[in-house]
């Protein structure tokens, strides 16, 4: 299956990663070759990807914000859970993984992949259906990160009982109720954070797997925060408490 990954920073991230397989590159005519673009353009050649000069037509047919560049591309390439307590036992370091449950927007899941590119989880879990996959339009909204992240499919209540036997702590993010505030429980050791849907939050299933259910605490007029915000917030409070900001 292949697909087209549109716009700089994500074409340029995809690029670099090197974790698929990529066809063409096609560049709009009369687009200014510097910046970010020079450097696509250097390391397809380097990578000897074919690369096209075509009206900004066609690229306006592939998307809207694509910044005068598109790459052909095969499909984002999952990995499966062991890989990502793998990549973590190889660094020495205790688990981090973030999983989302049933998320349904792409820009959420982007943001959300982002974040947790940029503290450095070791992984990231989606259930295998009901949910959004990581296509095009998320790979533009986590403006590539999510090409640097190992992220798995999988049966999430098997999946949230495999990293329980292997030590990892569950901790469900809420959006109000009975729950912990976050920031009065431990985020320091193997770590599974588990954000929910937009509308719905976790499943009850997944919730009820969870070894604690945890919440942001909040001193305004709104209820909760959205899952992206809200999820962002929590990966940031458990690298802190987890020192990385030592590093």
């Amino acid at each position: 299956m292949r697909e087209w990954i549109s716009g700089r920073n994500p074409v340029y991230e995809t690029l670099q990663a090197g974790r698929r397989h990529c066809f063409c590159l096609i560049v709009a005519q009369g687009t200014q070759e510097k910046g970010r673009l020079a450097e696509i353009l250097q390391v397809s050649q380097k990578k000897r990807i074919p690369i096209e000069q075509v009206p900004r037509a066609r690229l306006d047919a592939i998307s809207d914000g694509h910044q005068g560049v598109a790459l052909e591309a095969s499909a984002y390439p999952y990995c499966a859970l062991q890989d990502i307590l793998g990549l973590a036992d190889g660094r020495s370091e205790p688990p981090f993984l973030l999983i989302l449950d049933a998320l349904q927007d792409p820009q959420n899941l982007g943001t959300l992949l982002r974040t947790a590119e940029g503290v450095g989880v070791h992984g990231v879990l989606l259930p295998l259906r009901q949910t959004v996959t990581v296509t095009p339009a998320v790979v533009s909204a986590s403006s590539g990160a999510c090409e640097h992240l190992l992220i798995a499919q999988a049966n999430l209540a098997l999946a949230i009982q495999a990293l329980k036997e292997a030590g990892v702590w569950v901790v469900g993010l809420e959006g109000g109720g009975q729950a912990e505030r976050v920031d009065r429980v431990r985020l320091d050791g193997p770590l599974a954070l588990v954000v929910g849907s937009e509308g719905q939050g976790m499943r009850p299933l997944t919730r009820d797997s969870c070894d604690v259910l945890v919440q942001l605490p909040m001193r305004g007029r709104v209820e909760s925060l959205n899952a992206a915000v809200a999820g962002s917030i929590a990966l940031y409070l458990a690298w802190r408490a987890r020192g990385f900001d030592e590093e």
